[in-house]
This record gives structure tokens, C-alpha cells and sequence, in this order.
């Protein structure tokens, strides 16, 4: 597939200054794509606008991601209805350096470019800014967009200057970066496209150079019909401390049949062959539920590597029924306790009071009765009133009906 083939296939074409999207193709683009540092970590929606740069970088064009370190102190006023709470320096510049991280595991097969837009602003003088930036952008359109337009209006919250004034900073990004690197292109979300017209128009009127813009559509839960952001309730995240690599894991296999098809084509880098045949299969059977086991691991091993996908696949088999307990190592285990509750039992402490500790049972008698109806497992062994001790040295999984479990270290 051509470069413009692929990112509509994988529905990475929103807004867009090209007259045709194939305008994109036989040409080598220098693109950048910038990163907020609101949150100490970057969310699956970021995910998304990577794997979208991933594209680009496949077809051969020069990556320049931008983390912003500037515009972050400031706070993008899209889609906000009132004024962002401002963060501090040392905030955002941490932010900024685990942004940086991220970059590094979900490009680390890709050649790239990392910049900060506060190493070209810290230093900037107001009248320097005023007269060679300021002096492009006409008050009428700026107050006409809509975001901008929302807040000054009748019933609106309003907008400081520092928030106004946003957009210019980011145009001036892209006029720095085509002047250093002769970037010709800039990747945004679909929220970004007012700002990424202010630099399109900046590098025209400053330079005198056509420079084209490309935005993305927002990710949406099909079931929810929120967006994959920082800010949504039940954010996931790329940090495995905010998000572990289990959870992580679960998110994808969970998702939605409906959804599960769009999500393979935006979060791997499976191609249009492998998809193709593997939704043939899925749509075949889908109480196998294949295409979201491939989603999991595929975008797992991207954001946390080969290693851990491997681990939580199994994890995740050993307690569905699809693998055993025993095939686990032990960083699988680590890895699992620190998603169960995990207690140390004595040698010839009582299952049933075992099942109470794990907070599987809430009483000897309740415990009693699920031992008695077949509904409690030890490593993959049902248990019975005859088997009152069925732990061995070491660590053990104990299992109450279909999803409910713990760790039962001896």
C-alpha cells in the first residue's frame, strides 16, 4: 500500500490542507507531531497518534516528535470550557522527561528526532515575539474558531490571554522547525486542527513556504462513546506504575466485537493480509475471541515489550482455563501477586480458613459450602471436603468459581 492508502485503511485521515490525500505519496515528508505534557504519562489516545506516526516513519518520512514543554506550562484551551489549572515548572518539565521515555519504547524501531519546544521560548523576549510572530495573526479568525468563540460568547467562562495566546505559540513551533529542519508537514488530533492551520499560515506569511497539515481522528469506545484521553475517568495509561502490564492487557482483551476490528487496525502494526484473515476467523467464531487476544498482546508488546506481553498472555491463560499454573515462572508470579491478594498460610492452616483470608469466602461456613459444591480450585485441581490441604511449597493459585482469585504463598 502507498502511504495515503494505508493511513485511510487504518482510519488515520481526518482534516487535512492536501487538496487529495494522494498528494501524501512518492514524496519523502518531514513531519512533526506534538505531545502535551499535562499528565505524567502518555494515555492509549497518544497510542494512537503514535502508531499513526509509526506510519509515516514506515514509508520512509523524517519523524520529529515534540514534546511540549512550552506549551504545556501554558494549557491548550480545545475543548475546554473554562480556564486549565496551571502546573509548575518542575511538573511539567518531569512530565516531559517521562513523555520522552515513552517515545523511546513505543518509536524504538524507528529512526527519530526528539525535541522540547521550551529549549526555542524559555529565552524569548516579549517584543521579539510580539513583533516577528504576533504581527502574522489577524484577531478576526482567532476569535472566530470555535473553542475560542464557545468561551467568549453569551453563557461562555472566557479566556485569559495566556490561554488565547496558545495557538500562536504552537504556529511558532512550526515555523522553528521548518526554518532548523525544513519540516513540511505537522500530524495532530482532530481537536488541533485550528492550531495547526496557525502554523501553516505563520510559515506562508513569515517564509513565504507552503507547508501542508494533517490531523487525525479522536479514538472513541464505541461502547462509551468517550474518547481515549488523559482527562476521561478510567484513563489507561502507557506508565505501567499508573497502568500495570496486566491491566494494561485486560483493557484489549476486553474490548468490544464491534470495536475490535478498528482498534487492531490503529494499535498494531499488523498488516491488511493478517488482519483480513484473522477477522475472517474471528467473525467464524467469536467465542474464541481471537481478534481480541491478538489485539492485547500485539499492542502490550509494543508499549511494554516482547517479555512482559509474553508474561501477562500467559498469566492470563493459567487463570481462564487456556494454560496451567505450573507453566508460570517466577516473574510471572511477581508480576501476578501484585494484581490478587497475595497471603502466606501456615503448613497446616484449614482451606476453609485460607479461602476467608484470600477474601474469597466471607466466613469458615460460606467457605465450607463452596468447598462443598466443587467450586473451589488449587492450581488447576478442583478441591473437595476429602482434599482439605492441597497446597504444595511455594506459591499456589487459588481459584473460587470462574474469576475469582488469590495467591497462597506456603
Amino acid at each position: 500500500m502507498t502511504l495515503s492508502e494505508e493511513l485511510v485503511w487504518r482510519g488515520f485521515v481526518n482534516q487535512s490542507t492536501f487538496k487529495d490525500i494522494k498528494s501524501l505519496d512518492g514524496k519523502k515528508w518531514t513531519f512533526y507531531h506534538g505531545y502535551d505534557a499535562s499528565a505524567d504519562s502518555q494515555a492509549v489516545g497518544n497510542l494512537a497518534a503514535m502508531m499513526a506516526d509509526k506510519v509515516f516513519m514506515r514509508h520512509g518520512c523524517t519523524a520529529i516528535i515534540l514534546a511540549g514543554g512550552a506549551t504545556s506550562l501554558i494549557g491548550d484551551p480545545g475543548g475546554k470550557d473554562s480556564e486549565r489549572i496551571l502546573q509548575s515548572e518542575a511538573t511539567i518539565a518531569n512530565n516531559v522527561s517521562k513523555a520522552e521515555l515513552q517515545f523511546r519504547i513505543v518509536f524504538s524501531d524507528q529512526k527519530f528526532e526528539i525535541v522540547n519546544n521550551l529549549s526555542w521560548t524559555k529565552n524569548l523576549k516579549v517584543l521579539d515575539f510580539l513583533r516577528d510572530v504576533g504581527k502574522h495573526f489577524s484577531m478576526t479568525p482567532l476569535v472566530q474558531r470555535d473553542y475560542i468563540a464557545k468561551r467568549l460568547g453569551e453563557g461562555g467562562s472566557g479566556i485569559s490571554y495566556t490561554e488565547f495566546s496558545y495557538t500562536i505559540l504552537q504556529g511558532m513551533d512550526y515555523l522553528h522547525l521548518y526554518d532548523k529542519y525544513k519540516c513540511n508537514l505537522q500530524l495532530g488530533g482532530s481537536d488541533q486542527w485550528g492550531n495547526c492551520l496557525s502554523g501553516v499560515d505563520l510559515v506562508r506569511k513569515a517564509r513565504g513556504a507552503e507547508v501542508q497539515a494533517l490531523t487525525l481522528p479522536l479514538v472513541i469506545d464505541k461502547s462509551t462513546g468517550k474518547k481515549f484521553g488523559k482527562s476521561e475517568a478510567g484513563a489507561i495509561w502507557l506508565d505501567a506504575n499508573k497502568t500495570s502490564v496486566y491491566q494494561f492487557y485486560q483493557f484489549w482483551l476486553n474490548t468490544t466485537d464491534e470495536s475490535v476490528e478498528d482498534y487492531l487496525k490503529v494499535f498494531t502494526e499488523l498488516d491488511r493480509p493478517v488482519i483480513e484473515k484473522l477477522m475472517k476467523e474471528f467473525n467464524a467464531d467469536k467465542a474464541s475471541r481471537s481478534a481480541q487476544k491478538t489485539l492485547a498482546y500485539e499492542t502490550t508488546k509494543i508499549v511494554h515489550g516482547k517479555e512482559r506481553a509474553d508474561s501477562v498472555m500467559r498469566i492470563t491463560e493459567s487463570l481462564f482455563g487456556a494454560g496451567r499454573f505450573s507453566d508460570l515462572n517466577a516473574k510471572d508470579i511477581d508480576l501476578l501477586k501484585a494484581e490478587l491478594v497475595s497471603v502466606d498460610v501456615k503448613p497446616d492452616e484449614q482451606l476453609a480458613k485460607v479461602l476467608v483470608r484470600a477474601q474469597l469466602a466471607s466466613s469458615n461456613s460460606e467457605a465450607l459450602r463452596f468447598i462443598a459444591s466443587n467450586a473451589v480450585t488449587v492450581n488447576d485441581e478442583k478441591v473437595d471436603a476429602s482434599n482439605e490441604y492441597p497446597f504444595h511449597k511455594g506459591s499456589n493459585l487459588l481459584k473460587r468459581g470462574k474469576n475469582q482469585f488469590a495467591i497462597v504463598d506456603i
